[in-house]
């Protein structure tokens, strides 16, 4: 069969052949449909990622659509290594395969579950998000963080802050559900006063940071109470990502001014609170309440899409 395969971390993987798999207990064999391109794809590639695989040659690829032998229509993930996704047939646990609704195209059911249950899981399981309150996505316009603008949405928060770098994704944000959005590239000090502006008097709720670096530390500095003052909500912010730098500075008199709570995304949760998450995200896409952009590229051509960014917003989805 033909797959991504990995020889060097690194290095791009190469389309080429590689040796079927075959199902051992408590596994079934996929015929690949569609695999999506993630930075969790590349970082394991790299060998940055903890999980990083330690054999090589290895094929590529963390999860994707396909059907089992029996002909039903899954989303699936955890393959057996060196079996991956980017290839035209996997072995996969049969407890990692989730049925998928009629309704949902194949690209975009491989694009949407991954960024998709992290958002729910970052905003409800992490932020415990609760209807009426105001959010801020701080990264607002990657794949993830316009999903999570929606989510919040569908969770019922009462007012969604959309703050993002890219100007063309995020005069789309206020179509996904944003009721305001920030340009994160304006001088610092325009920059905090927009966060403050935004914060009012009763502050934001929950912050998605998908960036962290200095953005975060401006965000930071601007909702931080400069006098003695009453305390009405906490802030509980949880740290996603770091696309904009791995570094804050975080002053102490912050955390004595302000109920500002910390949180990190925690790993994997509980198999069935991630399950749920997963047919929530899938249900909401297949009815369009959840939208994201996608581009479909042959496998045969994985060399030269992995070398694309996500700078577009747009999810690219490998066919085999």
């Amino acid at each position: 069969m033909k797959a991504a395969v990995l020889h060097e971390l690194g290095k791009p993987p190469r389309y080429e052949d590689f040796p079927d798999p075959s199902a051992g207990a408590h596994e079934t064999l996929v015929q690949v449909r569609a695999a999506s391109l993630k930075s969790v794809d590349k970082q394991l590639a790299a060998g940055t990622h903890y999980a990083s695989p330690r054999e090589l040659p290895a094929i590529c690829g963390t999860d994707g659509v396909g059907t089992l032998p029996d002909g039903s229509r899954v989303f699936f993930g955890g393959a057996r290594r060196p079996y991956g996704a980017m290839a035209q047939r996997t072995v996969v646990p049969a407890a990692f395969c989730f049925p998928i609704p009629e309704a949902l195209d194949d690209a975009t059911a491989a694009a949407v579950p991954n960024p998709g249950v992290s958002a729910f899981l970052s905003l409800s399981h992490r932020a415990k998000l609760t209807k009426g309150e105001k959010v801020l996505i701080l990264g607002a316009t990657g794949v993830t963080g316009k999903l999570a603008v929606q989510i919040a949405k569908q969770f019922g928060a009462a007012r969604v802050v959309a703050a993002g770098r890219n100007p063309q994704q995020l005069e789309k944000l206020p179509s996904l559900g944003a009721d305001s959005t920030i340009q994160l590239n304006q001088a610092e000090d325009a920059l905090r006063k927009a966060f403050a502006q935004e914060a009012g008097e009763e502050g934001f709720n929950v912050i998605i940071d998908y960036i962290w670096g200095r953005p975060t530390e401006v965000l930071i500095s601007a909702i931080t109470k400069p006098e003695f003052a009453a305390i009405n909500s906490e802030t509980r912010l949880v740290q996603v990502g770091e696309s904009a730098g791995p570094t804050i500075t975080l002053p102490a008199a912050v955390l004595r001014s302000t109920a500002l709570t910390i949180l990190g995304t925690a790993g994997i949760p509980a198999p069935e609170i991630l399950f749920a998450a997963m047919n929530q995200v899938l249900a909401w896409a297949a009815t369009h309440a959840l939208r994201i952009e996608t581009e479909s590229v042959p496998l045969s051509e994985v060399g030269t899409a992995w070398q694309r960014s996500e700078s577009s917003g747009r999810r690219l989805v490998l066919i085999p």
